[in-house]
């Protein structure tokens, strides 16, 4: 797995459309691997269907040439998330949510034909613990905060990134787009950043 993310918002990612958008594109949607890697998980039995409709909503609604794509989302819990995060980020404690993006020397001739071979987008872990905790301290229902997270990993992936101001902006401004078009209020409402 690769260390970061990658900085900005790459080239090959179209314009943001309006929060109406229609019927989902199968030519943008990544093909995803949900993996149960906990236990703990299964508490949650529609965990799989919220993340697959999230990454669906955000890779339609940003326009992403993800179509001959794949990704692995890993539902793990905070000690699977915690050894990630020390192991690639130093980090040694749990978090939401991690992005490892594939390594691509030139992003935009990986969204160029590949052969028929799929590209790998990178992979998402998310935390049961720590998105249970975060939910239920926010009075949020959990699939409103996993679905704002796989959205916000899936950003990650194609190239958002939240380490400055106007990164953090357009990023969280995409995310309340997608979102919406989900039904799900603004998770910026009252709190601060996802970090």
């Amino acid at each position: 797995m690769p260390q970061s993310n990658a900085g900005g918002r790459s080239d090959c990612i179209g314009a943001a459309r309006d929060s109406s958008f229609g019927p989902m594109s199968s030519s943008a949607i990544p093909a995803t691997e949900v993996v149960i890697a906990a236990d703990c998980w299964q508490a949650e039995a529609s965990a799989e269907s919220v993340v697959l409709r999230a990454i669906e909503a955000a890779a339609t609604m940003i326009d992403a040439d993800t179509g001959d794509a794949e990704l692995a989302v890993m539902l793990t819990d905070d000690d699977g998330v915690r050894a990630l995060n020390a192991s690639y980020r130093g980090i040694d404690k749990p978090t939401n949510v991690l992005s490892f993006p594939a390594p691509q020397p030139d992003y935009q001739d990986a969204c160029q034909d590949s052969g028929g071979a799929p590209q790998m987008l990178g992979d998402i872990a998310i935390a049961y613990q720590t998105v249970r905790r975060e939910a239920d301290d926010e009075g949020k229902p959990f699939a409103h905060h996993l679905s704002h997270l796989a959205v916000h990993g899936f950003l990650h992936l194609v190239g958002y990134d939240h380490e400055t101001d106007a990164e953090a902006e357009t990023m969280e401004s995409t995310e309340r787009s997608i979102l919406a078009g989900l039904g799900i209020p603004d998770p910026y409402a009252d709190q601060d950043r996802v970090s």
